[in-house]
């Protein structure tokens, strides 16, 4: 009998710590898929941060390393330059990458750093409570904005992708979602590119995924997919935003 879907080497069988309905689990697939296929297993290091992921080591099937919060991508320079035939990764939540994190990311992106940056977008913290992080979206409610976020309290949420993607170092900057098949597929080519940029020497890349958080936005996993979808992709456009030949 042919197989046609087994589950990738790159996983190992630990179970998932993540809230059922979490999309978490969906990108770690896609990310192992990816460094599968592209065979660059035995050189890739992952990076796990401060959040719902800080337990990514568990799950990846390759070298990894933990950063303290926020600073994935300075652990992620220190391994590219210390051996440039390493492929490196890093793995963050919002709260960890575009809050505490946002100069590292900045820096980084404007160096040009030769790493891939998997950023996951679920607009709240996720494992300190559901606190309001700097993507939620205005009116989103959460433990820390329980009347819906105010942007003349507390400002607009921030469009990392738009943001860094009009620096001169990034070569791969996108956003894409994992709420439906469609575009979980269109997740996993976003990020095979990222890291083959990183292959070709291109220098940074980044794709930012809209992620679901049922938990902390009080819904089941199907309402949650549903209102990923309606509210936002309105607020963060799906797309590449930057793209370097």
């Amino acid at each position: 009998m042919a197989v046609v879907y087994e589950k990738t080497k790159l996983l190992t069988d630990k179970p998932l710590h993540y809230c059922p309905g979490c999309t978490h689990g969906i990108i770690h697939r896609l990310v192992a898929e990816a460094i599968d296929e592209l065979g660059i297993q035995e050189r890739t290091i992952g990076i796990a941060p401060v959040g719902c992921a800080v337990f990514a080591y568990d799950y990846f099937n390759c070298d990894m390393m933990e950063a303290a919060h926020g600073r994935a991508p300075a652990v992620a320079t220190g391994c590219k330059r210390v051996n440039p035939n390493n492929i490196v990764f890093t793995y963050q939540g919002d709260g960890d990458l575009a809050s505490i994190g946002a100069a590292e990311i900045t820096h980084a992106a404007t160096r040009g750093e030769n790493i891939t940056v998997i950023f996951v977008n679920n607009a709240i913290y996720g494992m300190t409570g559901g606190q309001m992080a700097p993507t939620t979206l205005p009116g989103q409610v959460t433990t820390t904005s329980p009347y819906g976020r105010d942007p003349k309290l507390c400002g607009y949420p921030i469009r990392v992708s738009e943001m860094l993607a009009t620096l001169d170092g990034p070569a791969y900057i996108s956003r894409v979602s994992v709420h439906d098949v469609k575009h979980i597929l269109e997740a996993k080519k976003s990020i095979k590119k990222a890291f083959e940029m990183q292959l070709a020497g291109k220098g940074f890349s980044m794709v930012e995924v809209l992620s679901a958080c049922p938990t902390n936005w009080g819904m089941t996993p199907q309402e949650a997919l549903k209102w990923l979808e309606a509210n936002m992709i309105p607020q963060y456009p799906l797309g590449v935003k930057k793209e370097v030949e």
